[in-house]
């Protein structure tokens, strides 16, 4: 579970890393009266995961509450990359003197944790990453040894840290870790980590993944900072329905059962939309072994409601459920949705019973319904009808 800014630094306050306290709201009239709270210029940030705020206007200045008041009206009405801004947070300004950037994640390539660190923070990491890589320092953590001061220094000199703010800095890094383990996290990250005029090391901004294999031994943590699911949030409403589902930058829906076979349909179909005006996969969709006409309903609502698919691919292998049940699943879920149901499905059943999986779907006729016997028939089937559909 990824987190908001104000939910990393409350996680931060909490395991020591020195953060400005501030207030969240989600009005102009309360961003008005924490900033009189507060009593000093504050910032006023929009709360939305995602990157580039900033430039996207979401993040403001304001010498006075009344400035505050105006920019929280402003802030809550922007969209940040597909985001609707529902909260901002009111926190004191600082005056800054130079700009770090630290973080701690999973390695998963190298299979081990990974520290990164730089004292040339504030902009897009990735950038710096590219542009500029030998200013990243990567050290890499042993998990079990984790970092203690002396990794910690080794970190700091890794990246270069002045003399004069290396003690804090080696000190948040080991609070950092503090985070990272107890919390559970994949990623903890502090962009920028800011020296102050007076010397001071503070985290100005935090950006924090929850492991949510963890969650049951976190559930006061998950609960806290679950979202109120909005009605475009469709990872957020696939989780409420139990489905396993990522929305991808692509035009077509993707339904599967089993892990494998889902990455499977997403290399073919990626494959067939090369020819077919380089149309993509949609979403990672799997409906596990249970393809009961609720669940592909479920799953198919999600989907629909991607205003970017154009068409959608379910790719099932009938196994523990066989496909006559998954086609049953298709032609009860097709009812279930009516109207909901406005774009081309191309269904492609193997395994046991898969005879009979054919025969209830020909007998339905849906118009919808495409049956397509191979797995890179079907893909290019699906590909060809999202390109057509541009």
């Amino acid at each position: 579970m990824d987190l908001m800014e104000y939910q990393a630094k409350e996680l931060f306050a909490k395991h020591g890393v020195p953060v400005f306290a501030g207030e969240t709201v989600d009005n102009a009239a309360d961003a008005r009266a924490a900033a009189e709270r507060i009593g000093k210029p504050v910032m006023v940030k929009a709360q939305v995961k995602a990157g580039g705020r900033g430039k996207a206007g979401g993040v403001k200045f304001c010498p006075t509450a009344e400035e505050a008041e105006a920019r929280a009206a402003d802030i809550l009405k922007l969209v940040i990359k597909d985001l609707p801004v529902h909260k901002v947070l009111v926190t004191e300004a600082s005056d800054i003197d130079k700009e770090y950037y630290v973080s701690f994640l999973l390695d998963r390539a190298n299979r081990t944790y990974l520290a990164m660190a730089s004292v040339e923070g504030g902009m897009e990491i990735e950038e710096l990453a590219v542009e500029r890589p030998e200013a990243l320092a990567r050290v890499a953590v042993d998990a079990v040894k984790g970092v203690d001061q002396a990794k910690a220094e080794e970190i700091a000199d890794a990246a270069g840290f002045p003399a004069d703010v290396r003690d804090q800095v080696v000190t948040v890094l080991q609070k950092l870790w503090d985070v990272f383990v107890n919390e559970e996290a994949t990623l903890v990250e502090v962009n920028p980590l800011v020296r102050t005029p007076d010397g001071t090391v503070l985290a100005l901004d935090g950006k924090v993944t929850l492991d949510g294999n963890a969650e049951f031994r976190h559930k006061d943590v998950f609960d806290t900072y679950a979202d109120v699911v909005a009605d475009d949030d469709l990872e957020g409403r696939a989780k409420a329905k139990d489905l396993n589902y990522v929305k991808l930058d692509g035009q077509v829906g993707i339904i599967g059962n089993g892990a494998g076979l889902v990455m499977s349909t997403l290399d073919v179909v990626a494959y067939a939309g090369e020819k077919h005006g380089g149309v993509k996969p949609a979403n990672f969709l799997d409906i596990g072994g249970g393809a009961s006409a609720q669940v592909m309903a479920d799953g198919l609502e999600i989907i629909l409601s991607d205003k970017d698919v154009r068409s959608v691919f379910v790719n099932v292998f009938g196994g523990i459920t066989s496909c006559d049940a998954v086609a049953n699943g298709i032609v009860q879920a097709l009812q279930m949705l009516g109207a909901a149901a406005s774009k081309p499905l191309v269904v492609r059943l193997d395994g046991n019973n898969v005879e009979e999986g054919h025969r209830i779907l020909a007998e339905a006729a849906h118009p919808l319904v495409t049956v397509v016997d191979t797995m890179d028939g079907a893909a290019d089937k699906a590909a060809e009808l999202a390109g057509s559909a541009a």
